[in-house]
């Protein structure tokens, strides 16, 4: 327990204050930690609870239709498994790279485009789905600028789009991405016509490992940490994240990007 001189107006006083402060943001990310920790132990669990019951009953199994079944619960487990891994070493990175490594000058125009261009491109497996892109446009080449990591500001709009193509419909899939000017900000939307998110999921959607997928995606293609580093990233490059549904009679969800617009890169 560190003595609170807080209320002294001198060196002393100034410096109790900052020591009280560092210890209670110490013991926030401790807390923090603790809790991912225990969020970590209980999504593991699921998964290798299922892929030890699959193993240990394989050998019982009298028919291949039987071993096949459980051969499949195998395969979705490790992929389960895999996703989480590979999501949960990302996330627990997120923080430290974000903060060594620098912000640099990002045309978020061009990385919009860039990426919206690649997942056009259909993957063998992937339904087709149409993609738009819409940038309002300005006669200012810096209009569109921001301060930030490319890598992974690519990564939110890649997550955004992964989320929303697993909603669409098999057939006629839309996904819209907008980018605009408000201010001294740069708005992205990410639309698309799946059936929208039910009004009580809604406050839910960012929390880490939360997800409710559609029942035509397979198990293993999504850890539900996918928006939850999105909000982290987002949160990071000072900007913020949310997460409705569109106007009737129009269906589909809508996620929301804002960003501060770097003001150094030249005039609005």
């Amino acid at each position: 327990q560190i003595p609170d001189f807080s209320r002294r107006q001198d060196e002393i006083g100034n410096l109790s204050q900052t020591l009280r402060d560092m210890t209670n943001a110490l013991y926030a990310r401790i807390e923090a930690i603790e809790s991912f920790a225990a969020d970590v132990s209980h999504e593991l669990k699921n998964p290798l609870t299922s892929l030890r019951s699959a193993v240990e009953t394989l050998p019982l199994a009298r028919n291949d239709v039987s071993r096949n079944r459980l051969m499949e619960i195998i395969q979705h487990d490790v992929r389960r498994l895999d996703r989480l891994i590979t999501d949960i070493s990302d996330a627990s990175r997120l923080d430290a790279e974000l903060a060594r490594e620098d912000s640099k000058p990002v045309n978020l125009a061009q990385l919009l485009e860039n990426v919206v261009a690649m997942r056009k491109i259909v993957a063998p497996g992937k339904k087709p789905v149409e993609i738009n892109l819409s940038i309002e446009k300005s006669r200012n080449v810096h209009a569109y600028d921001i301060l930030g990591h490319d890598g992974r500001l690519g990564q939110v709009i890649n997550n955004l789009l992964d989320n929303a193509r697993s909603f669409v419909p098999e057939n006629g899939g839309r996904i819209d991405v907008a980018m605009r000017r408000i201010e001294d900000r740069i708005e992205v939307t990410v639309t698309d016509n799946g059936p929208g998110i039910q009004a009580e999921k809604i406050d839910r959607i960012f929390e880490r490992f939360y997800t409710d997928r559609p029942d035509t995606e397979d198990f293993g293609q999504n850890s539900g940490l996918g928006l939850s580093i999105s909000k982290q990233i987002i949160e990071a490059h000072g900007g913020s994240i949310t997460a409705d549904n569109r106007e009737p009679p129009e269906t589909g969800a809508r996620f929301t990007l804002v960003l501060p617009r770097n003001e150094t890169g030249g005039a609005r």
